[in-house]
């Protein structure tokens, strides 16, 4: 046989969702690559028999191949921080005392129209570089601290430049409709500001996001402090339209039917979803829409509504989980630390988590064909981990288990 490198010695979670077994485990493998594809997989006294001066051959000592790790909510390019506001926050302000002194959002978005792209690429750079050490090779990075039409492309497109300049893959999500902008602020008339700001998203940002390929999906806030559901329905139908998938921030804060209703209309995922009842649950599982739940935001806000895990248990809703880095309410950079908040906070088996930042977490980008589990024909995204079991991905934090990571076939970290 001829193949470009092989991995022997390895244990592998493929986190094959047909599988019976915990994880989708294969014991005492190896895995071989070829054209940045998984050419063969299985337990190692099966593999065809091959020249070993012929190729590259790594050992992995006994140690756990998974699949290359997904995070599939992210807000990872903004500048400026809020570090300000935590200690505000920490010494009695409300969020109307801080909103006031000029925080809030809108202190980010300020930030990011002033920042010029070299600025963000470098922050974006060094934020990639902190989920790539810890096996991540496929992010979602979402606009939305712009909420003008030159600052959400500006957003955009260093994401697209990362996605080029870096091995981790990048997938781009609009974000337009993340908040109302000061501009369009109008106490007196708040409904009729905020449509004409959806108007603006619709006919000015999402056409010239369109012009320049600069995203794959769109998202909206769909919520009491942001924009409603029609407001919601009318970005989803105009991203629909154009042939962008769509997704959706709902019920965190209160039970709106954003996500039955972005269900229906063929989201792959509906996030946060804290307040989100059966009903709506029932929905996901009915249009197979991922449920994402975000374990950072979560813990920062200091939060009491739990998700309804043993809902989507219930009916079979794929749960995926994500960072939700951003720099408001879930400033941790680290996929690894989502596992364990995942388990610690939400109840998550490892295993449930484990798909959550893999197999699941590709569903919710429309990537589950090539990325997210292990077997022959899918492409060779990879990490090897100095760990005995897979639980222990989720069990510990703090000293970084992730040896090896294989990205589309090539050893992109050792």
């Amino acid at each position: 046989m001829s193949w470009d490198h092989v991995w022997i010695d390895v244990n592998i979670a493929t986190m094959d969702p047909s599988s019976s077994v915990a994880y989708g485990a294969i014991t005492d493998a190896a895995i071989a690559v070829k054209d940045g594809k998984i050419a063969w997989m299985g337990p190692r006294k099966e593999m065809p028999e091959f020249d070993v001066f012929e190729m590259p051959i790594y050992r992995g000592k006994g140690g756990w191949v998974t699949p290359g790790l997904i995070d599939a909510h992210t807000h990872l390019i903004f500048a400026g921080n809020r570090a300000n506001e935590f200690e505000m926050r920490l010494k009695g302000a409300s969020y109307e005392d801080i909103a006031r002194a000029g925080g809030g959002i809108i202190s980010t978005v300020k930030a990011c129209r002033e920042a010029d792209e070299a600025e963000l690429f470098e922050l974006g750079r060094q934020r990639l570089n902190a989920l790539a050490k810890e096996g991540v090779t496929t992010v979602e990075i979402k606009s939305g601290y712009g909420l003008d039409t030159q600052t959400e492309v500006k957003i955009l497109k260093v994401a697209r430049e990362l996605g080029r300049n870096h091995h981790v893959d990048v997938k781009t999500t609009f974000l337009g409709a993340h908040a109302i902008p000061e501009e369009y602020k109008d106490t007196a008339n708040s409904t009729a500001r905020s449509d004409a700001y959806i108007d603006m998203v619709i006919n000015d940002m999402l056409p010239a996001v369109i012009e320049q390929n600069l995203a794959d999906a769109v998202d909206v806030f769909c919520e009491n402090i942001a924009f409603n559901l029609e407001q919601t329905e009318r970005v989803l139908t105009a991203a629909k339209q154009a042939g962008l998938d769509i997704k959706l921030h709902a019920e965190q804060l209160s039970n709106l039917g954003g996500s039955a209703m972005a269900a229906r209309m063929g989201a792959k995922s509906v996030d946060h979803i804290e307040y989100l009842d059966e009903a709506g649950v029932i929905a996901l599982s009915e249009h197979g829409t991922c449920a994402t739940l975000l374990p950072g935001a979560y813990y920062f806000l200091r939060e009491t509504q739990m998700p309804p895990i043993d809902l989507l248990r219930k009916h079979n809703v794929p749960m995926v989980v994500a960072s939700d880095f951003n720099p408001g309410s879930s400033p941790i950079c680290s996929t690894l630390l989502m596992l364990n908040m995942a388990c610690t906070l939400f109840k998550l088996t490892p295993e449930e988590a484990l798909k959550g930042v893999t197999i699941n977490a590709a569903k919710a980008l429309g990537i589950e064909a090539n990325v997210g589990s292990l077997a022959a024909g899918m492409t060779a995204d990879f990490c090897l981990w100095d760990i005995s079991t897979p639980a222990q991905l989720a069990y510990s934090y703090g000293v970084n288990p992730c040896k090896d990571v294989v990205k589309n076939g090539v050893l992109v970290h050792q």
